[in-house]
């Protein structure tokens, strides 16, 4: 019997698995062995080769020349798509290379299919369902459908020619329902790395074993937000680490602040790339001149020159992700000619991330009315993507659910093995 993709196109992380109509569903290995993927690509300008994943990652913090992309997906649906950018000595639209990672995923799927060489394990590589938040743009009908035809686009453009959406979080819950032995009522928290999707959904053995559709009279309620753990690091980063960039700081007569869209854009991942341009080298320079702080300026001015943008973010991501676990730690990058050492606090975190945490917290509670119930009528809350380790963000999803079953799913590849579920049952 044939197996059929779901594919997983995350911010941070992707993932793709393959599932026959009734059979468990299983991740393909996507980097070496490993079942998930970095969503990154670096082009090499030294050997003119294109690295994927953690391979990417690798070239460009070893410091390999090229260019480094990552969180393409929070690009869709904005006004970057219908820009190019330099990718050596020629321009790429953005669709291209979110394109460009799909193929690789394509070539992933194709393997596995040789593999399988035709026989019961059959795989389909010209079909698949992609997930998709709940809202890639908040409150924008028109661009969160362009968002969707764009991811669409590029992948039809890589070969596939019969595609069909998911949302995340339904996923998520299909993955769950086929492990469950009574039926309940399930809230589905998936806090990815650039979105965070909610829906109150119906689960049972029966329906898990039925081939209904796209199961929405089972889907109470889907709500979202445009909040995920990349908006997480760059809150992190603009209070403990672009102060000692220069953000907030003076110009020598005291008479004005420095401008702080510099700094905002180089918080934010999808932003890092569009700073390194010879005008806005100038421009900090300028302000360095300017400036009470030079010294500040002069930091901010190396991150550009050596385009350690990313690497600094990568620092920040880390100490997120330690903040987890302790109460404090340092968010340090350390290179020939700049050490920064910026010390970080769960307490001031949290602080710093109490306007993303509330929008999550509004979103469970829209997705609760949406569905008509209250609270206690929740059986079971899943939590799926790595942004759910965050304490703050855990506890706002299940605090008011002290009677509910907290499950605590893969955090990267529920989603995926979902998509498989439901791509098995629509293709079938």
């Amino acid at each position: 019997m044939p197996r059929f993709p779901g594919l997983d196109f995350g911010t941070t992380n992707s993932t793709l698995a393959l599932a026959a109509p009734g059979g468990a569903p299983a991740l393909v290995p996507v980097e070496a062995d490993s079942p998930t993927i970095p969503s990154a690509l670096f082009f090499s300008l030294e050997d003119g080769g294109t690295y994927f994943g953690r391979a990417a990652i690798f070239e460009y913090v070893d410091g390999a020349e090229g260019r480094f992309m990552r969180a393409l997906k929070s690009i869709l649906g904005t006004s970057l798509m219908a820009e190019t950018t330099p990718i050596g000595r020629q321009r790429m639209s953005f669709e291209a290379l979110i394109g460009r990672f799909l193929k690789h995923l394509r070539g992933k799927l194709e393997a596995e299919a040789a593999r399988s060489e035709g026989g019961p394990d059959a795989v389909a590589t010209d079909r698949v369902v992609l997930g998709r938040p709940v809202h890639f743009i908040d409150d924008d009908a028109g661009a969160d459908q362009t968002a969707e035809d764009q991811l669409a686009a590029a992948a039809r453009a890589e070969g596939f020619r019969h595609i069909e959406f998911q949302f995340e979080p339904v996923a998520a819950a299909l993955y769950y329902e086929s492990r469950i032995a009574a039926e309940q009522l399930a809230l589905v928290v998936d806090i990815g790395g650039g979105t965070s999707d909610f829906s109150v959904v119906r689960l049972s053995p029966e329906r898990a074993r039925s081939a209904a559709g796209d199961r929405l009279d089972d889907i109470l309620a889907s709500t979202g937000v445009h909040v995920g753990g990349t908006d997480f690091d760059r809150v992190l980063s603009l209070a403990r680490v672009m102060p000692s960039l220069g953000m907030g700081s003076h110009t020598a007569d005291g008479k004005r602040r420095l401008p702080v869209w510099y700094f905002n854009d180089m918080a934010t991942w999808h932003r890092v790339n569009t700073l390194y341009t010879a005008k806005i080298l100038r421009d900090i320079r300028g302000l360095a001149r300017e400036a009470a702080e030079p010294e500040k300026l002069a930091r901010f001015e190396h991150l550009l020159v050596h385009r350690s943008g990313h690497r600094l973010a990568g620092a920040v991501e880390n100490a997120k992700i330690a903040l987890s676990e302790t109460d404090a730690t340092t968010i340090r990058l350390q290179e020939l000619g700049l050490l920064l050492e910026a010390p970080a606090t769960r307490a001031e975190f949290e602080a710093a991330s109490a306007e993303l945490v509330g929008r999550i917290r509004g979103a469970i509670d829209d997705a609760l009315t949406t569905a008509g119930v209250g609270p206690q009528a929740i059986e079971t809350v899943i939590l799926t993507g790595g942004g759910a380790q965050v304490p703050a963000v855990r506890a706002a999803a299940t605090a008011r659910f002290p009677a509910a079953r907290i499950a605590q799913s893969d955090a990267f590849g529920s989603v995926g093995l979902g998509l498989a579920i439901d791509a098995a049952r629509r293709f079938a």
